[in-house]
């Protein structure tokens, strides 16, 4: 049994897992990061890095060199089968409410750069965490393999599926969506697609965003019945032909993409849960509050959750009541967030004619202002002011 007390345990070698082992670092605590895979390369193609992720990136002094990475986003519009807007956020207005920009990045490229940051003897693979132990101030964390490592504190990070969280809260199993997801990138240099968009239809839904390095993010969204057999083998053949009468670029997208670029898989969460700390063990990123990507903050909010942890560890008090601060702190705020992606990704998927008609038509005359009340409550609120003792 590998046993070193006085340190972090970090289960989970994900945004939420480095990020932690980082901010940890940076304030001179010893963390160390466990992962179940054999190898970290950030599979799940690009994702968003909204303002309020690239605010707790500058908490944790990474946003310059993060910003790098990442491309640029003025822009993102939601609209119909047939090119027509829907609905024009202001970016602009978004991203001044905390002086920061918005960025899409591809999740190997972050992960890379994560991973640079922390010593290689302080991340360890292959280490699939099924159970823990607690005795007196102390946890153990025991892996498949038969090994085990006790530290003074365990930060849970192990994403959706996480065996930790199920033994902490037995009721908090994986919800499906009700609609699978396909996602790809592939290279920019023939459609030479500048803006970000998501196209709402009676087919599916289909993101689209350019990335760094002349590379195309995109994802396609269809209802089904989970782990839908027939779905899980579709090729870039069959959604081509799902999407055919789509507008352009998205046939031409999927014409480009590689059948070995293609990922697959069920779109779930968790239902929002009452408890996040547990005396010196503390749920982060998806294992807390895994989220639909309706709203593209799943990863910032991971991000998030570190600011805040780090704050609230640079207070000196008890390991439990930092951690209980912390959960103060987020869990309003994370549970409507899972909740509100929930909503939008049921309206974003309705596949009946009459009513997407309406949705469509009341979308298009909604003043702006209304459009924006949903994406305002969420990132008006700096969240690192969100003091533990208040309600949100």
């Amino acid at each position: 049994m590998e046993a070193t007390t006085d340190r972090f345990i970090i289960i989970g070698g994900g945004i939420a897992g480095l990020c932690a082992a980082i901010g940890l670092q940076s304030i001179g605590m010893e963390a160390h990061v466990y992962e179940g895979a054999q190898k970290l390369k950030g599979i799940g193609a690009g994702f968003g890095l909204a303002a309020n992720a690239m605010q707790a990136l500058a908490y944790l002094d990474l946003r310059d060199d993060i910003s790098k990475l990442g491309h640029f986003l003025d822009s993102y519009n939601i609209l119909d089968d047939q090119g027509h807007i829907l609905v024009a956020p202001d970016t602009k207005s978004i991203s001044s409410n905390y002086n920061q920009d918005n960025f899409a990045i591809h999740r190997a490229d972050l992960h890379q750069f994560l991973l640079g940051k922390i010593p290689a003897e302080q991340v360890h693979l292959g280490k699939r965490a099924i159970s823990f132990t607690k005795e007196k101030e102390l946890v153990t964390v025991h892996f498949s393999d038969g090994s085990s490592t006790t530290g003074k504190a365990l930060l849970i990070a192990d994403g959706v599926h996480s065996l930790l969280r199920q033994q902490l809260i037995p009721e908090s199993a994986p919800r499906y969506s009700g609609y699978t997801c396909w996602r790809a990138t592939i290279d920019n240099s023939s459609i030479q697609l500048q803006k970000s968009t998501e196209t709402w239809g009676k087919k599916g839904r289909f993101g689209m965003t350019p990335l760094v390095g002349n590379r195309i993010y995109w994802y396609a969204c269809i209802n089904s019945e989970a782990q839908n057999p027939i779905l899980k083998n579709w090729t870039t053949r069959e959604l081509l032909a799902n999407f055919s009468d789509y507008h352009a670029p998205i046939p031409r997208i999927i014409q480009e993409t590689k059948e070995s670029d293609l990922l697959w898989n069920d779109i779930i969460d968790i239902a929002p849960l009452s408890q996040l700390a547990f005396d010196n063990i503390l749920l982060m990123g998806d294992a807390g509050h895994a989220t639909t990507p309706n709203l593209g903050q799943g990863a910032c909010q991971a991000i998030e959750d570190v600011a805040v942890l780090i704050d609230e560890l640079k207070k000196h008090t008890t390991l439990s009541e930092t951690f209980k601060n912390v959960e103060r702190r987020r869990l309003a705020r994370v549970n409507y967030i899972t909740n509100t992606s929930w909503r939008v990704g049921q309206i974003a998927q309705w596949d009946n004619t009459v009513l997407i008609n309406i949705r469509n038509f009341l979308m298009k005359i909604m003043p702006n202002k209304l459009k924006q009340s949903q994406i305002n409550r969420l990132l008006s609120v700096d969240f690192m002011k969100i003091n533990a003792n208040e309600k949100h």
